[in-house]
């Protein structure tokens, strides 16, 4: 017997759930509305007829919103919620500022707590729940990090069964960056960090509704790399500013903040590196000064046993490791800290080895902590050079940027207090507002069915 292109499909939707909604939808609504009630159902049936299962459940989906029944649902997915970043934080406060409007849920693959995201980017989620979901080929790989790129043609794509689940809710929210996702719900967004991988095997971005991008370098990429283009810019939302009267007073410490990746991309050894060449170019000028490398870590990390084994080498180098401190000891260190490093990029000719935007530069700057960072990416969005921060394109220069300005006390306090200003530009409460004027249009036009724009199609 010959099957049909929709049993074949493997995001096909089974007819057995919609019949029961549809015997849901008409027992509520034929209590309210006998007319529409009359409608509705054989509405639905002759969508599933025409174009599938999933396309007549996300007609009831919507109708249900429309006759005022319930709050739009949404799910914001990230394959690495479990792991404390700045991306994650992205698409957190996004669920933060969606909560009273919207029923939202976050999809992770790890075990993660409401408790545990709240406690690490002090954001309220409390309206929202957590959904874990299983993916077999990685469970059965490795338990810890789900990499995308294990995944090629020659298998089925594991990230299916986030693909169906995206059918489940009115909204979509894909802040994984992940491309292998197709969107079935009315609403789909993709959120982009930065487009790091090429189109491939599962490539589905184009089948989204909206593209979000987080910085102008990451849309110039967008083009670039998979020749789409991107539809809102909402730059990371940092709600590092200390409380008023709470500025400490600034101590002899070059901060850097940044996680310590596997492959090293955040260069902290090229850092310790920088900073023992400082030390003997101007040892009088550097005698009270030290360098604090802190940033987030999985338990088992080669990179950050190198750290540790090139620290040890150097017994005498003013340096010291903060590894996955909480919250409250990072905004101290922000407040005491006089001069901020960043070095993601330096020597890099692929560009997804520049910073894409700089959440930890800015969390400086509110802090009028002064960042020295690297000439490229999102930093120059962020960092006026000379004014409200420094740039530099090479060692030689990050060398002479930082001594000058050990030098000049007086030309720090001034570009501090620029930089102070500066960050005020990219607050969680800009974010927060973005966000509710963008889903608040869309819940609009979602609410008034009214036609929605041509669906993505396969």
């Amino acid at each position: 017997m010959r099957t049909s292109r929709a049993s074949r499909d493997p995001l096909h939707r089974s007819m057995k759930p919609i019949e029961a909604r549809i015997d849901n939808f008409y027992q509520v609504l034929g209590r309210r509305d006998p007319a529409a009630a009359s409608q509705i159902p054989p509405l639905a049936q002759a969508v599933a007829r025409k174009s599938g299962p999933q396309a007549a459940f996300n007609l009831l989906l919507r109708s249900e919103v429309v006759a005022g029944w319930r709050q739009p649902r949404v799910a914001l997915y990230d394959h690495t919620l479990h792991l404390i970043g700045g991306g994650e934080k992205y698409g957190c406060t996004m669920a933060a500022a969606l909560q009273e409007e919207f029923d939202v849920t976050l999809i992770a693959h790890r075990p993660v707590t409401l408790a545990q995201l709240m406690d690490w980017y002090d954001i309220d989620l409390s309206r929202c729940r957590v959904k874990i979901l299983p993916l077999d080929f990685f469970d059965k790989k490795d338990p810890g990090p789900i990499n995308p790129d294990l995944v090629s043609d020659r298998s089925e794509n594991p990230f299916l069964a986030v693909s169906r689940e995206s059918g489940n809710y009115d909204f979509f929210i894909n802040n994984s960056m992940l491309e292998m996702v197709f969107p079935l719900s009315n609403i789909s967004l993709f959120v982009c960090h930065f487009p790091e991988r090429r189109k491939g095997s599962y490539f589905y971005v184009q089948h989204y509704r909206h593209l979000i991008y987080n910085s102008r370098y990451t849309a110039e990429w967008i083009e670039k790399k998979w020749r789409l283009s991107p539809s809102h810019h909402i730059y990371p939302p940092v709600d590092m500013e200390p409380a008023p009267g709470q500025m400490l007073a600034k101590e002899n410490i070059i901060l850097s903040v940044a996680r310590f990746e596997s492959g090293g991309s955040k260069q902290q050894a090229e850092m310790i590196a920088a900073f023992a060449r400082l030390r003997a170019k101007a040892p009088r000028e550097l005698q009270n000064w030290k360098l604090i490398l802190c940033g987030g870590s999985a338990s088992a990390n080669p990179y950050l046993d190198k750290i540790r084994a090139l620290l040890k080498a150097q017994p005498d180098l003013p340096v010291e490791l903060k590894i996955n401190i909480p919250l409250s000891e990072l905004k101290e260190l922000y407040a005491r800290s006089a001069l901020f490093w960043h070095f993601c990029g330096l020597q890099q000719s692929n560009p997804a080895h520049v910073e894409h935007f700089g959440m930890s530069t800015v969390e400086a700057m509110q802090n009028q902590c002064l960042p020295i960072v690297f000439d490229g990416g999102g930093q120059r969005e962020i960092v006026e050079n000379g004014i409200s921060g420094f740039r530099f394109a090479n060692i030689r220069q990050l060398l002479d940027l930082t001594l000058q300005l050990i030098r000049d006390p007086g030309q720090r306090q001034r570009s501090s207090r620029a930089a102070q200003l500066r960050g005020g530009n990219f607050t969680r409460a800009i974010f927060t507002e973005r966000v509710r004027d963008l889903f608040g249009h869309l819940a609009e036009e979602y609410a008034s069915a009214a036609p929605l724009a041509a669906p993505a199609q396969r």
